[in-house]
Order: structure tokens, then sequence, then C-alpha cells
């Protein structure tokens, strides 16, 4: 049977689209001078004056264009995903009624913050699409944060479908964790000061057997590897400086990150494997399964000022995973290490 990992690869081409494509398309084409936005006149409350904040539009124009672009791209994307998913990946496997699965032992949690980081991404990429078209930041927010979290739930609720896998409430809860996440911030600060990245590395095993274990069920490419491979992934809060301290003379581009991941994982819950007869195929109990907890500098390339368009796409795009840098690392086996440059 396959694990249970499978659901980052189903979820992971729609949220890399979203990544290359959405805030890429925003950045590129957003600017003051072709904005079509018209704010209405306002009086400025003094609690907004005093803290530096700009007030919520109270009125904005649509722009009608934009609007039906945004709209096409969000029907268009997420119906030939889904359209997409069922054909290439669920009708392949038995199906039966609706019935509900608890994954949250399996790989440490690492799959579930890979959900929680998804629909962050798949969130902020509607939000900014349809900022873009003119609508306001909290409008924005929460119809980019409740499409994520609606297409999350028609992924779940095939899953609830599938026989090998089922409604997972953990699953659900790690996407509100996302969606709240976006809406969160932007309902308190009017922007993210907190953002969500992913790194990657690729693992090298040390024997035999673990790299042909890896293959099977991670993959052998780089690309394979990179989503399915909890061993090698990390998840990120990067909380950029200057936002939480405006007066301080920190450049805008600054951040702190701390990081997730787990490593030693050949299987969900433990290192052995099954075939369907029941007979072990697979031990490697003796291999140690550990939590990872780091800590690093980071980038936030969204507060680098350029004027090139190209620039702005490149920043819009790798800002969502975390910039190369030191990181100093703790895990549960309570040993410390040092990263000289963390992927």
């Amino acid at each position: 049977m396959k694990n249970r990992l499978a659901n980052f690869t189903r979820i992971a081409p729609v949220y890399c689209f979203l990544i290359s494509f959405f805030p890429l398309h925003i950045s590129a084409q957003s600017s003051a001078s072709d904005s079509s936005i018209v704010l209405s006149e306002i009086k400025v409350p003094s609690v907004y004056k005093k803290d530096n904040l700009l007030p919520e539009t109270l009125n904005t124009n649509l722009d009608k264009k934009r609007v039906k672009l945004v709209a096409a791209a969000n029907i268009m994307g997420y119906g030939g995903t889904m359209v997409g998913l069922y054909s290439d990946w669920y009708k392949n496997y038995p199906q039966t009624n609706f019935h509900f699965f608890d994954d949250n032992n399996e790989w440490k949690q690492v799959d579930k913050i890979g959900h929680s980081y998804s629909a962050y991404i798949e969130a902020y990429g509607s939000m900014e699409m349809w900022r873009w078209a003119g609508m306001s930041r909290r409008k924005s927010a929460w119809i980019g944060g409740l499409s994520a979290l609606a297409y999350q739930s028609i992924i779940e609720t095939m899953d609830g479908f599938s026989t090998e896998w089922g409604w997972s409430w953990g699953d659900m809860g790690a996407n509100l964790l996302g969606t709240g996440l976006l809406i969160g911030q932007e309902l308190a600060w009017n922007e993210q000061r907190i953002k969500f990245k992913f790194s990657f590395h690729k693992k090298s095993y040390d024997s035999p057997d673990l790299t042909k274990r890896a293959n099977d069920i991670y993959g052998s490419s780089w690309t394979e590897r990179m989503i399915k491979d909890y061993n090698g992934q990390t998840y990120w809060l990067s909380a950029n400086l200057k936002s939480f301290m405006p007066q301080s003379n920190l450049p805008p581009w600054l951040s702190v990150a701390f990081g997730y991941g787990a490593d030693g994982m050949f299987g969900a819950v433990n290192n052995i494997a099954k075939d369907k007869a029941g007979n072990i195929t697979f031990n490697r109990s003796d291999v140690t399964r550990y939590r990872q907890y780091y800590i690093s500098p980071d980038i936030d390339l969204t507060k680098i000022k350029t004027h090139s368009k190209f620039l702005k796409l490149a920043f819009g795009a790798l800002n969502a995973f975390k910039f190369p840098l030191p990181s100093i690392e703790y895990n549960s086996k309570g040993k410390f290490g040092f990263h000289l440059i963390h992927f």
C-alpha cells in the first residue's frame, strides 16, 4: 500500500504553479502609475497616524478587466487542477464510501506543516491577485484564504472516498492554520510580517538498503525527492524585523526564521515495511527518527527596492523559499548542530 506522503505529492503542482505565476504576475504589472484603484477621501483616525498605519480602504473601484482575468485564472487553475488530480491520481486507486482517517502520528507531523505551507501560499497568491484587481486588503485576504481552504477541502473530500486514505481532520486543521496565518496578519497589521517558507536538500543515505527504500517511497530524481522526501524538507516561519521595529535602523529586508524538520523516517510511523501478505520486507528500526528545530537569518526579497520588473518577478517567486544562509539546529536527540549553508 502506498503511504500517506502521496497527499503532499498531489498538491505540489498546484502550489508550485501559484508560487511561480501568481505573485510574479502581480509584481510585474502592479505599480503606482498603472493602478486603477481610487481611494475615497476619508479622515484618518489618530491611532493610524500614531502607528504609521494605513486604514482599511472603505471604497475601491474594481478594475473590471482585471477582475475577469483573476476570476478566469482561478476557475481555470483550480478547475483544471482538480480534473488533473482525479484523472492522474484518484481514478487509479480503489474507492469506497466516505470515511475518516487519523494520520496525526505520521511523519513526525512534517506532512501537516506541508499542508499549512501549501494553504498559506495558495491563499497569498489568490489574495494578491484580487488586490491587483482593485479589491481592499481585508476583502482580498478573506477571499484568498477561504478559496485556498475550499480547494484543500475538495482534495480532502476526494481522500475521504479513497480506500487507501480518508478524510483527515489533522490535514484540515493544518490547512486552517495556514490560511489563518495569512488572514490574521492582514486583519491585525495590514501586511504579512511573518511569511511561511520552504527549503530542501537532497538526502544521501549511507547504506544500499536505505537508499533503495528512499527511492521506493520518495522517488530517485531531485524533483521527486523535493516533493516527497520529508527527511530533506524544512518549513520556516520568517519574521521581518523592521516590520516589528519600524523605528530601528535595521535594513527592511532582514528577517529571522524559525524552522522545523525531521529525519530518519523510512515509513509513516516506523521504519518497517510489509507486503500485502504481511511479510516484513524492510526493517531498520535501529535508525532513530527525530525532530529538528532551527533558527537562521533570512532575507525578505520583496522588501528589496528595485525598478526592474524582471527582478520583481524573480523576488516574488523566490520569496516563497528560505534564502540559503547559516543555521543553528537543535534536535530531539538533545544535540546541537551548525549548518554553514542551510537548504
